[in-house]
């Protein structure tokens, strides 16, 4: 707000802002009240672990982003943290062993994940696996007695996602899925800034995420020591429905193909959807979702010796919620040039670029609105969105990236998947969870079963 005085020709505009930020604030009180571990849940299992107590941590998954994002950064701030790295797992012996030597001090490797969770010593999970095995591993982290640091996206599909919610009600335990712009804290500041009412309702918010890869986005180098000996490919490959033989590309640019990964929807779209459906205060389930995606550059023939994707080199997501608001996301691998970061509210808009938020009033409402800018945050960074996850596990309560919101991310991701690859706009009703299209008028609702490991050829 500005510095400046008020003048009595002004007292107006102080009036409607101070009703209008008090009767934003009931409303938002009835309708976000924000979940707590331990209410309405089950007791959490395992250690009761001390604001000042180390936590300790294994890693389900230590290849490219497992150990680069988390064994190689966790271990950089270990001791800001206070958590100890004691077990790694991966189906991969030579990744295996060679993280575990870098982590040293007596850690210890498997191969087979469920060995590591055996381990009474161990607090805390991160999962980096491939998507297709998220859901399987933070349920049985969770059951486990662990808390969960589990990779975007949180699932595969969208049924996984009701399962993993469903669990960490069961058990208490503390779930952070890995978008760390959840602890950018500038998201944190518009969404108190729409919960007081500065920007009247929601419109709609806008934003993207671009690369452009002429190689081919995700064709990472295949490595010598990635043979059938190596790798335990029947587990890796284990939850899909189109099995093939070991095949060092799906291994390395697993991202492409369709049976793995929803592609830029499931890579990329997360880190947009976590921070602006968290910015909106009060994350909803969408009512409809709607996404086109092409492939027309084909990127991969700049690289010999990898087949082409299953998954668009660009795509647009459209999706609408009961407040009314309009999301639209766009992310592409064969254009860089993003759109505009802005929340579009009634009587102003948060523009979200660079490390802090301004308000612009709309021209209609220049006279009851201020122009307002916030305080510089530091950038988005994983360590941070690391801490929170400790933070919240210490004192048992929700993270940044939490299951309240991630399930409603998931949602909108598996519907725009939905959309995508049957063609289809897909009507989400949150009470049953059921999926449809059709008006109802003038084209008859059709039920549509959500995606999942054997509903398409390649899945």
């Amino acid at each position: 707000m500005t510095n400046q005085p008020k003048t009595g020709g002004e007292s107006r505009r102080n009036f409607i802002q101070k009703t209008a930020t008090a009767a934003a604030a009931v409303a938002v009180t009835n309708l976000f009240k924000t979940p707590v571990y331990g209410q309405n849940q089950a007791p959490s299992t395992g250690r009761v672990i001390g604001a000042n107590d180390r936590i300790t941590v294994g890693f389900i998954g230590v290849g490219g982003q497992g150990f680069n994002a988390h064994v190689r950064q966790m271990k950089e701030h270990a001791a800001s943290h206070n958590v100890a790295q004691v077990a790694v797992c991966d189906v991969s012996k030579h990744r295996a062993e060679e993280v575990k030597d870098f982590i040293g001090g007596g850690c210890e490797a498997f191969s087979d994940y469920r060995k590591l969770l055996e381990r009474k010593d161990i607090d805390a999970v991160v999962c980096a696996t491939v998507d297709h095995w998220h859901a399987k591993v933070a349920m049985d982290v969770m059951n486990s007695g662990k808390h969960i640091y589990v990779e975007k996206p949180m699932t595969r599909y969208l049924g996984e996602a009701f399962d993993v919610y469903d669990t960490v009600k069961k058990t208490g335990k503390v779930l952070q899925v890995g978008s760390q712009g959840c602890s950018d804290m500038k998201w944190h500041k518009a969404a108190d800034w729409v919960k007081a009412g500065k920007i009247g309702p929601i419109v709609m918010c806008q934003g993207s995420y671009m690369r452009n890869s002429p190689k081919g986005e995700w064709n990472y180098p295949i490595q010598d020591w990635a043979t059938s000996q190596d790798i335990d490919w029947k587990t890796w490959i284990a939850p899909v429905h189109k099995k093939i033989d070991f095949n060092p590309d799906h291994y390395f640019r697993w991202r492409k193909y369709q049976p793995y990964c929803a592609g830029l929807l499931g890579d990329l779209f997360p880190h947009k959807l976590h921070p602006y459906m968290l910015a909106t205060g009060n994350p909803e389930f969408p009512v409809r979702v709607a996404a086109v995606g092409t492939k027309a550059i084909h990127t991969d023939k700049n690289t010999p010796g990898t087949p082409e994707r299953d998954n668009p080199e660009i795509i647009q997501m459209i999706a609408e919620f009961p407040s009314g608001m309009v999301m639209h996301i766009t992310s592409s691998s064969i254009n860089e040039l993003g759109t505009q970061e802005v929340i579009r509210g009634n009587k102003a808009n948060l523009f979200m670029q660079g490390n802090h938020v301004e308000l612009m009033p709309e021209k209609a409402f220049s006279e009851e609105v201020d122009p307002e800018k916030s305080e510089p945050f530091p950038p988005e960074a994983i360590p941070p969105h690391h801490k929170n996850w400790f933070d919240s596990i210490r004192a048992n309560k929700l993270p940044n990236a939490n299951i309240e919101l991630a399930v409603r991310v998931q949602t909108v991701i598996s519907l725009a998947e939905m959309s995508q690859r049957l063609n289809v706009m897909c009507n989400f009703d949150e009470k049953t969870r059921k999926i449809t299209t059709g008006d109802g008028k003038i084209i008859p609702v059709q039920e549509i079963k959500p995606l999942t490991y054997g509903t398409m050829e390649l899945s």
